[in-house]
């Protein structure tokens, strides 16, 4: 577990220094990501309420109890250094979204993606539009976000089984810094909402909080 790491954060808010992209409340905020195109961006509103819960439980990093709904194109974005993102349809973007998610993240936010099944197929033509140049890559199970709070040395848990297929977490660098996870085939969020919504068993649930705590810690501390 990276105590240290966690407890300079908390220290730095302590002592009243500015960390970028932090509220001035003291704490950080997280959003949840409100887009076009008919998808459900909307469902499972428990999820994150009940990740940021587990988080403030079981780490140092101060966290704000409630999250804010935020549009792609709008300013407020940039004041929240992790922004989540799932649904189960569609997704569009016009050019000037495009513009500023991709100036949101280059200027050190986070984006985390979960596949809520069948957002692939819309997400992956956004994120093109967002980084030309770039593909995503699958993230090595080394890699720190795999260990940032538990450790998870196989990498994504499976939550939902869906189609049965691995589950893959998938990257996006900018600068050598992973500005964008996504998560396919794990359906984190489905384990994150209460139990009794898609009757996930307690050590799945467990596991998915788990991970979910990796990701976030590692965005607010990188």
């Amino acid at each position: 577990m990276r105590i240290v790491q966690l407890l300079l954060i908390s220290l730095l808010f302590c002592s009243g220094m500015e960390v970028v992209l932090a509220q001035s409340s003291g704490e950080f905020e997280i959003a949840r990501a409100k887009y076009r195109g008919g998808g459900d961006w909307y469902n499972d509103p428990s999820a994150l309420e009940n990740l940021i819960s587990f988080t403030k439980e079981n780490t140092p990093i101060l966290i704000s109890d409630t999250y804010k709904d935020v549009s792609l194109g709008s300013a407020e974005l940039y004041s929240y250094p992790f922004v989540f993102l799932t649904g189960h349809g569609n997704i569009t973007l016009n050019s000037a979204e495009v513009r500023n998610v991709r100036d949101y993240l280059q200027n050190g936010g986070f984006l985390y993606i979960d596949d809520d099944y069948g957002l692939d197929e819309y997400i992956r033509p956004v994120i093109k539009e967002i980084f030309p140049d770039e593909e995503f890559i699958e993230i090595p199970f080394t890699h720190p976000i795999y260990d940032q709070v538990y450790q998870y040395e196989n990498g994504l848990p499976k939550i939902h089984e869906h189609d049965g297929k691995p589950p893959k977490g998938l990257g996006i660098f900018y600068e050598g810094r992973l500005v964008v996870f996504y998560s396919i085939e794990s359906n984190l969020g489905d384990g994150w909402a209460e139990a009794e919504i898609h009757n996930v068993p307690p050590s799945l649930r467990r596991q998915s909080l788990e991970m979910g705590a990796n990701i976030l810690v590692y965005a607010l501390t990188q």
